[in-house]
């Protein structure tokens, strides 16, 4: 009992001390940990990278617990273990919330790709603490996935720091569809077409053409943008959002993570649908 009573007050004190650093004042700071789960184990599915998969998919008694992402001749890239069992439990709050919305952990060092951090830097201060708050009480996992190796050089950051991000009011809006389309599920980076330094957001966003090589063969992230999406009704795009089923019930490829965006509520999905309804119609691959 003393136990849980001193780690009670190491969560709210470490929280605290975020608040003050990430400028969330005590009357207007909403971090809960219903919105962090709802977050990390919904739209944001930090599982379908983190938490190891096997045959059968995500591998029991493991969720967050890391594993290999990708492998090329850029990178091997290891997704971490971000569970209390693993090093981050000796990180901050502000320290984890900086590695996750920043890519720079507490020596300083530089966290790789595949990790959308143009993105990630617009999660607001709420919503970044209430992640944090849910991965503070997740199952501790031992377990050890290895190291990223980096073949090409990393930038010394991904940007400014950081100060403050706002909170996005919640609704079935464009601001909030954006928000949730961007910066929490990041289909943005996905299905922007790629150019030699990454997504090119300003010039091709939601263009689609980038490929995803894995046991399933090759799938190619399609263009989200009104000149594909016109097509599809409202209920047909969220058949395919958040059930990975397409309108005539052929089963969508991996890597989209289906099993996390189909705990989407359905204010969410339609923001979403809303907000790429009003992208500027592209053609495929940014061609």
């Amino acid at each position: 009992m003393r136990n849980t009573i001193i780690n009670i007050f190491r969560i709210l004190g470490s929280f605290a001390a975020a608040a003050v650093f990430l400028g969330i004042g005590a009357a207007g700071a909403e971090p809960t940990l219903e919105r962090g789960r709802y977050l990390v184990e919904g739209p944001a599915g930090c599982g379908n990278c983190h938490t190891p998969q096997g045959p059968d998919g995500p591998v029991a008694d493991m969720g967050l617990a890391g594993m290999m992402v990708e492998k090329n001749d850029m990178f091997t890239a290891i997704a971490s273990n971000i569970t209390p069992g693993s090093r981050v439990a000796d990180w901050t709050d502000v320290q984890l919330s900086r590695a996750i919305r920043e890519g720079i952990r507490p020596d300083g060092s530089i966290v790789g790709p595949p990790m959308p951090f143009g993105l990630y830097k617009g999660i607001s201060d709420d919503d970044l603490m209430s992640m944090v708050m849910y991965l503070r009480q997740v199952p501790a996992v031992d377990h050890d996935p290895g190291q990223s190796v980096y073949n090409i050089p990393l930038p010394p950051a991904y940007g400014p720091p950081v100060i403050s991000v706002a909170e996005v009011p919640q609704g079935v809006t464009l601001e909030y569809g954006a928000y949730l389309a961007g910066p929490i599920a990041h289909c943005t980076e996905c299905h922007t077409t790629f150019g030699p330094k990454g997504p090119m957001f300003d010039t091709h966003l939601g263009a689609g053409g980038f490929e995803f090589h894995g046991p399933w063969g090759v799938s190619i992230a399609p263009n989200i943008t009104p000149t594909r999406l016109a097509q599809y009704s409202d209920t047909e795009l969220d058949g395919m959002i958040r059930k990975g089923v397409q309108p005539d019930g052929a089963r969508m490829l991996p890597p989209m993570p289906y099993g996390y965006l189909a705990k989407m509520t359905d204010d969410d999905a339609a923001a979403m649908i809303l907000y790429l309804r009003s992208l500027p119609p592209l053609p495929d691959g940014g061609q």
